[in-house]
């Protein structure tokens, strides 16, 4: 009985299925969902203007949350830093300096030597790009510390070109080729940075002389972000970093830049190689800045930002978001020198600078004793330069193995590496029979933490979601660098820029650069303004 009555419930059931199977049957012939509807749906579109669309993330999301950025980062398209040279040697602590501020085992006694590779390139440009054109340039010195790997990636002026780091690969792609013509726009580049209330004192900066250097030896570097130098629990300073060359400043005008990159578009790369080939290894002597956070507090500019936001250091209250990096004047915070760079030997076999971009460098590499601050565009930096690196070389690139151009594993850390990441492509080391995973029966101890920094930065507000506008303060430091050039240099400047900005064919944005140039000083922004046929 109770058999029956189960079959008959089962066949029961069994029917009803079957007739399900026959109804998705009779309706196959009119679908319910159209794969090929978001496909469409993008081509639909794919002339329509800006103007006429809603910015959302790739998944057609709204732009609401953190997501943005990381997707734009995480999606590094069109590289930077193509183009350059490198060369290896060594730090040398010269002074007690850092060891006074930090823990980090590098700085601990004068006279000690950590092996360096250094890489030189400009930013914008494609691989086949000359090296004296006008843009920023890279200096980029990797450490190879006994407490792993230290990564110092500078610029060559101290600030970066932007208020907010989301807008970092806007920058960069603005400055890279028309994605239709595929060619270089300048009304993009101008167009951006009159739009976007970026830093007038890195425009300024560039557009003089400095922004076309004599190769890649006569350069400073600069760290731009604020980093943080840890003694102890409680002992601790903010630090802004330089790398100040010895072989003096030198660059280009205009013109000379011009006709290098005719005779030698490699000028940079040739230069570096052979200096070193003569024995005459170039050098940077290393300074540090320092802050305690009483003195940040005090300071005449928010060490992070000029625009509102809350931020909490013990007992301290000052202002912080958005971010617009402001160089540390050295009559207000003196540079301290801690040690100094030495390139002595050449890549072996040098043949493309392809071989040495797998020299990858992120900030986010530093041994205990150096910590990221709360600088917004730094805490950017340590997700983007990850993701850029393994863009381009790879999801193994801090241990893959280095052609003899760069020598063998130059990237690679010279302390023991053990964690839980196996497999992948140029993987080379899997780590042996350890467990890819927190393992009880084979278990990987961790390192206790030297000091407690819990207590050093404590967010008390909450985060400001949307861009501030500039205040006066942004044309502080641009009206001192223009009073402090020359007369020449303030001509060349004034050139440089018409010669920049004359390429530009849209009246409009030349008269919006035109009025930020004057805002600084009325009679550079006439004079562009006259040079460039605008009227203000």
């Amino acid at each position: 009985m109770y058999f029956s009555g189960f079959a008959a419930l089962l066949f029961s059931g069994a029917a009803t299925v079957v007739a399900h199977a026959e109804q998705a049957k009779r309706d196959a012939s009119q679908p319910y969902f159209d794969i090929y509807q978001g496909p469409n749906e993008q081509d639909s579109i794919i002339n329509d203007l800006s103007t006429q669309l809603d910015y959302t993330l790739s998944g057609g999301e709204a732009i609401l949350r953190d997501a943005t950025a990381n997707e734009l980062f995480a999606k590094p398209e069109r590289t930077v830093h193509a183009k350059g040279g490198g060369a290896h040697g060594w730090f040398e602590v010269t002074t007690p300096v850092a060891a006074n501020y930090s823990m980090a085992t590098v700085f601990s006694e004068v006279g000690k030597r950590t092996p360096v590779t250094a890489r030189f390139s400009t930013i914008a440009g494609n691989l086949g790009n000359a090296d004296t054109v006008r843009d920023l340039r890279g200096l980029a010195f990797k450490l190879r510390t006994e407490d792993g790997i230290l990564d110092w990636p500078f610029l060559n002026h101290p600030v970066f070109w932007l208020r907010d780091p989301a807008k970092f690969p806007h920058f960069i792609h603005s400055q890279k080729r028309n994605p239709q013509t595929n060619l270089l726009d300048h009304n993009n580049f101008w167009d951006y940075l009159s739009s976007n209330n970026e830093s007038i004192y890195q425009v300024m900066r560039t557009m003089t002389d400095l922004g076309t250097p004599y190769g890649f030896r006569h350069m400073n570097g600069y760290s731009g972000n604020t980093f943080r130098a840890v003694k102890g629990n409680d002992t601790w300073v903010y630090i802004k970093i330089s790398a100040i060359s010895d072989q003096g400043i030198r660059n280009n005008t205009n013109s000379e830049a011009i006709v290098q990159a005719g005779v030698n578009p490699d000028f940079g790369v040739q230069d570096l190689y052979d200096a070193i080939a003569a024995g005459n290894y170039p050098s940077w002597t290393i300074y540090w800045q320092t802050m305690t956070p009483q003195q940040a507090e005090n300071y005449k500019y928010n060490i992070f930002d000029l625009t509102k936001g809350t931020f909490y250091c013990p007992q301290i209250i000052f202002l912080t978001l958005t971010f617009i990096s402001l160089e540390w004047l050295v009559e207000d915070v003196p540079l301290q020198e801690i040690g100094r760079i030495t390139l002595v030997q050449n890549p072996y076999g040098f043949v493309a600078f392809g071989k040495s971009s797998k020299l990858v460098l992120t900030p986010a590499n530093m041994p205990y004793g150096l910590e990221p601050s709360e600088d917004p565009t730094l805490q950017a930096r340590l997700f983007a330069y990850g993701d850029a690196q393994r863009y381009r070389t790879g999801i193994n690139s801090k241990t893959t193995p280095m052609p003899k151009a760069v020598n063998d594993r130059s990237t690679a850390p010279l302390n023991p590496v053990a964690n839980f990441l196996r497999d992948g492509a140029m993987n080379f080391n899997n780590q042996g029979k350890r467990p890819n995973f927190w393992s009880q029966q084979d278990f990987l101890s961790l390192a206790p933490r030297p000091y407690n920094d819990d207590n050093h930065t404590i967010w008390t507000g909450g985060a400001v979601k949307y861009l501030s506008t500039p205040t006066e303060a942004d044309f502080d430091l641009p009206r001192i660098f223009w009073n402090g050039l020359s007369e020449r240099d303030q001509n060349h400047l004034i050139y440089n820029v018409i010669w920049h900005l004359g390429q530009a064919n849209d009246s409009t944005i030349r008269t919006e650069q035109c009025k930020i140039f004057y805002h600084v000083n009325a009679t550079l922004g006439e004079a562009i303004a006259k040079g460039v046929n605008v009227t203000l």
